[in-house]
């Protein structure tokens, strides 16, 4: 199978994962030149990355096309996840944009598109660095001021007595520009909607990027599951907090192709722990489960009957901050109930995908530890701990997932889920939890955005370093991987992108 994927931007987790997914399958991912990519708040070249999509419906002479086309909405008509949040692209533009969908269509009628986009985020922080620059000044106040919103538009329904905006001290300027912007996308929402109901898409996803169950985005998906209702196949649209992990999650429905996906059972070590609501995002973390295995193509099994799947979640713990400021204190009752459930859930033969959204920005480190103590760590099928409870879930489902395929068709590839699975340990665990806090005051000294070019060698120079012995730590010989590369692909300590290799036979220990 060969999929075409418009990647939300550059960066590892919507570029590397994605292909990890497909390569676990056995199936190949394409996606646009780089030059056509957007790179950090630069956005996207719109006409090539078109013309791109184009030749993927209608290859040239002797190429060879898509099977299945997955875009993100967000980089056809913005430039990207960080250029829809501070270009100022009229709707009308952006609304132009999105008709090359239309055009791929007529030209592949018989091509099967799954296409994502994101509700904006409004960041309750003052960083400048992924917003506008007035972010700086006023971005927790714009963020309250769409809490504020939230709770105005739940009085206007339950009382039918609208009033005026509420009250803010951010500068008339600045709102009406960010709001402005906010419309855009929001326009560029409902008229992905209305492909969706047209039959230009095959399958919407609408993610909510880094929100809270009172916001502007989480208003906005109240209007916007009012329209889903409204149409007749509104109810097919799949909704629910996420962002970056969505280009993976729809690689890993692609690889389904159609038929019935796997079955999967939800497990958690502690009592309520499903209840709770993760930072970043509005509803509890079993919502966020249900809905990021139905996004991949999976189905969950009622009750506790046999299943092809387990995800097992660590409960979020969201009174504890997360692990970019300084990793939280684990919880030891809570990791050996996790541990528990790993166990079990490894004794029932069936696939296992561990969504560890303990912490925010990274993995609860010593659930990694007993995991490894107990020499369960290697033998799940995926891990996830990064960023978002979203994030995190998304992609440990989608390797799942494409496991779960690849050994369906008899194209598995062992090599590439061990790969996989070794990334994010690597990423989640090592660095996230564990080098980044530890390098972010001593060399990156306190920063958050990119750093000058001195400090990234330096920084590089530890990580890579770190990570071997992490590593080999990890593996105790059994498996034969090295760090191939290191790099930050922002310039900025907050992500990594780190590539593997395979340095002999016994790379390939896992079963098919």
């Amino acid at each position: 199978m060969r999929i075409a994927l418009v990647p939300l931007d550059e960066r590892p987790v919507n570029l590397q994962l994605p292909r990890q997914v497909a390569a676990i399958a056995g199936a190949e991912l394409v996606v646009p030149p780089p030059e056509a990519l957007p790179a950090f708040r630069a956005p996207a070249d719109i006409g090539a990355l078109h013309a791109w999509v184009r030749a993927q419906a209608r290859p040239p002479a002797g190429a060879a096309g898509a099977d299945r086309l997955v875009v993100c909405i967000d980089t056809l008509v913005h430039g990207g996840i960080i250029p829809a949040r501070i270009t100022t692209d009229s709707p009308r533009t952006a609304l132009d944009r999105l008709d090359v969908l239309r055009d791929v269509r007529a030209d592949a009628p018989g091509l099967v598109i799954s296409a994502a986009s994101l509700v904006m985020r409004a960041s309750d922080s003052y960083s400048a660095v992924e917003e506008p620059e007035y972010w700086s000044a006023y971005g927790r106040r714009l963020h309250a001021f769409g809490t504020a919103l939230h709770h105005a538009f739940e009085e206007d329904l339950l009382h039918s007595a609208p009033g005026g905006a509420p009250e803010t001290e951010v500068p008339r300027d600045e709102r009406s520009d960010f709001e402005r912007r906010r419309l855009r996308n929001h326009v560029i929402n409902l008229a992905a909607l209305g492909l969706h109901e047209e039959g230009v898409i095959d399958t919407l996803a609408v993610t909510a990027d880094d929100t809270a169950p009172y916001s502007a985005g989480s208003a906005e998906q109240a209007w916007l599951r009012h329209w889903a209702r409204a149409l007749t196949r509104g109810g097919e649209v799949m909704m629910y907090p996420g962002a970056d992990e969505v280009g993976a999650v729809l690689v890993a429905r692609a690889l389904v192709a159609g038929g019935p996906g796997p079955t999967w059972r939800i497990v958690c070590g502690e009592d309520g722990g499903l209840t709770r609501v993760p930072n970043f995002e509005n509803v509890p973390v079993r919502e966020g489960l249900i809905r990021q295995i139905v996004a991949a193509g999976g189905v969950v099994a009622p009750g506790d009957g046999p299943s092809d799947a387990v995800l097992v979640a660590h409960a979020p713990d969201p009174d504890h901050g997360d692990c970019f400021g300084g990793v939280p204190r684990s919880d030891p009752k809570a990791v050996e109930a996790t541990v528990d459930a790993v166990r079990r859930a490894l004794a029932s033969g069936a696939i296992v995908a561990l969504a560890d959204v303990r912490f925010s920005n990274g993995s609860d480190p010593r659930l990694v530890e007993r995991l490894a103590e107990e020499g369960l760590l290697l033998r799940l099928t995926s891990y996830g701990g990064w960023n978002t409870a979203g994030n995190a879930i998304g992609g440990a489902v989608a390797q799942a997932t494409a496991w779960w395929a690849g050994r369906r068709d008899g194209t598995a590839d062992a090599r590439a889920l061990r790969e996989a699975l070794l990334t994010r340990i690597l990423d989640d665990h090592a660095y996230q939890s564990g080098i980044r806090p530890a390098l972010q005051d001593t060399v990156f000294h306190g920063a958050i955005g990119p750093v000058d070019a001195a400090t990234e060698d330096v920084a590089l120079t530890r990580i890579a370093a770190a990570l071997q012995d992490r590593l080999h730590l990890l593996l105790h010989d059994e498996d034969a991987w090295s760090v191939a590369s290191v790099s930050l692909p922002w310039h900025r300590s907050f992500e990594i992108d780190v590539a593997l290799t395979a340095t002999g036979g016994d790379a390939l220990r896992f079963p098919l």
